[in-house]
């Protein structure tokens, strides 16, 4: 494998350096950058090129090649989504350079990929209330796990959310909260009645000063005196405890923490909660994410429009 130029080197490192100072995404967001971008600078060096002024369309429409047939060791591919994300991360490291008048192929040439359409999972709301009936609230680990659904269902918070709330943002009373969400966007979220019970419920079961609302079991566990960052449960723990209960409900498809951010919007629009207001409660930055909701408001526009419109004469 040939190596990468410390030019490109020096380049991805300013682009990286700016998302973190400048645009002031998360870390999550900089790693992904950072190991799209690499695994193109590693592509674009073994083609034998180390000054990003060589890539033209051509050269695009090869490395895209490479990312469609690409396979590792385990014989997995990358679906046309995570291609996509490829994509998108080259368009913005080019868009970065182009305002620095850097002599690159212009992003707007680049087109994304198609994406894959990928059916929207979500429970109906006797669905849900079975999911939030398994846990054992016998036991302190079940006592959390009863939170975290209710939680997840109440406010809709993304997986990455939930986990870095902290106890000191979390304000029972007012029965509302801060976080910053995708795109480091604020936005407030809101606990329902049954959350703000098991959430009680949960930090009185706890002995420990953590900070994180919701903490592990296992493992090498921190001392009273620390701030327990480390005890912090992980997106793939909640993921699994998820799963853990959708199979527990013998529930008819396999949900996600995302599947109940899902089923927490479809809810809100079949009780008459409008998309500007649901959008605003996930955080989405454009109406047109929230509008793949619109399977629940086209019943809805279908009683309207046989109740409303024109009849025919002596109807």
């Amino acid at each position: 494998m040939s190596s990468v130029s410390t030019e490109l080197t020096s380049a991805l490192t300013l682009f990286l350096e700016h998302l973190e100072v400048e645009r002031n995404v998360s870390r999550l967001t900089i790693r992904n950058y950072r190991h799209y971008l690499q695994r193109f600078c590693d592509w674009f060096s073994q083609a034998g090129h180390h000054d990003l002024r060589h890539l033209d369309l051509e050269l695009v429409r090869q490395y895209r090649v490479f990312l469609s047939r690409y396979s590792d060791e385990q014989g997995r591919t990358l679906s046309k989504r995570t291609q996509s994300y490829y994509t998108i991360a080259l368009r913005s490291w080019l868009k970065y350079l182009v305002k620095r008048d850097a002599p690159v192929i212009h992003p707007e040439k680049i087109d994304l990929p198609r994406g894959e359409s990928i059916p929207m999972r979500f429970l109906t709301i006797d669905k849900v209330e079975n999911l939030l009936s398994q846990p054992s609230i016998s036991t302190t680990q079940g006592l959390r796990d009863k939170a975290i659904l209710e939680v997840l269902f109440s406010t809709g918070l993304r997986v990455s959310e939930l986990v870095s709330l902290n106890r000191e943002q979390v304000n029972l009373e007012s029965q509302e909260f801060g976080v910053i969400g995708k795109g480091r966007r604020p936005r407030v979220v809101f606990l329902s009645d049954r959350a703000v019970i098991w959430l009680d419920r949960w930090f009185r079961q706890r002995n420990d000063h953590w900070r994180p609302v919701f903490i592990r079991f296992s493992g090498k566990m921190a001392t009273p005196d620390e701030d327990g960052e480390n005890m912090r449960l992980t997106t793939r723990s909640v993921q699994r405890i998820v799963d853990t209960y959708a199979k527990k409900a013998h529930l008819p498809l396999k949900i996600s923490p995302h599947g109940i951010r899902h089923s927490f919007a479809t809810d809100l629009l079949a009780n008459g909660a409008g998309l500007r207001d649901v959008q605003e409660m996930l955080g989405h930055k454009s109406i047109a994410t929230t509008q793949i909701y619109t399977h629940v408001t086209r019943p809805q526009l279908k009683k309207i429009h046989q109740q409303f419109h024109s009849k025919e004469p002596g109807v």
